[in-house]
């Protein structure tokens, strides 16, 4: 059970959205990328402020949280392919233990308020950044595997949007993944996204239900 606002959730959801709204304005080479680098970590100490909650979970917590920030400080300090691989494969295990982490705390919430809401959002949210780690991975990679009809393949900020219009369905094509096991997680993303939409709708419809049902 949930208890009364969580004040982190809230704060996660914010921290997700300014990562989202600044890294194309900071996906750039010199002290912008050293910026960026560091809005990147806000979500994930965040998380692990949310995740540290859950019993037996944090020194897993704390060695995924240690591990995401030296190599995010590796590939600023010694940007290229060397780091990157490692650095966003860790960023997709994180995010994907923090959302089931809080899913399943929504998911057995019995009332909901504003903090409950502002989770469902940031698990949404954190779904497109799982994913967006999985690409980054990829393509660090195999160079090619995702096609990018402009000419600003180097910007992972590509990446992150090409994850973001995939997980809402909306698909636009101009970024299109070419080798097939990449074709498959994009598909698997959409599905996602639609199932998620779907399932969180019936678990806060049911918890508000049992919230008037109390009153």
């Amino acid at each position: 059970m949930l208890s009364s606002p969580r004040r982190p959730d809230i704060f996660l959801l914010f921290s997700l959205l300014l990562v989202i709204l600044l890294h194309p304005v900071l996906d750039h080479g010199g002290y912008r990328r050293t910026l960026l680098g560091i809005t990147m970590l806000l979500p994930v100490i965040l998380a692990s402020v949310r995740l540290s909650e859950a019993k037996g979970w944090k020194w897993l917590v704390v060695l995924l949280l240690i591990g995401a920030v030296a190599l995010t400080a590796a590939d600023i300090v010694s940007p290229g392919r060397a780091f990157a691989p490692t650095r966003f494969g860790l960023l997709a295990a994180f995010f994907a233990l923090t959302v089931s982490k809080m899913f399943f705390s929504l998911k057995n919430a019995s009332s909901v308020d504003e903090a409950h809401l502002a989770t469902a959002i940031s698990i949404y949210l954190l779904l497109g950044m799982l994913w967006f780690a999985l690409y980054s991975a990829i393509e660090a990679l195999h160079p090619g595997a995702i096609l990018f009809t402009n000419t600003r393949t180097d910007r992972q900020s590509e990446l992150l949007y090409f994850s973001l219009v995939t997980l809402s369905t909306v698909g636009y094509g101009d970024i299109l993944p070419l080798q097939g096991e990449v074709r498959m997680l994009a598909a698997l993303e959409g599905i996602t996204g639609v199932l998620y939409v779907a399932i969180i709708v019936a678990i806060l419809v049911g918890a508000y239900q049992r919230k008037s049902n109390s009153n």
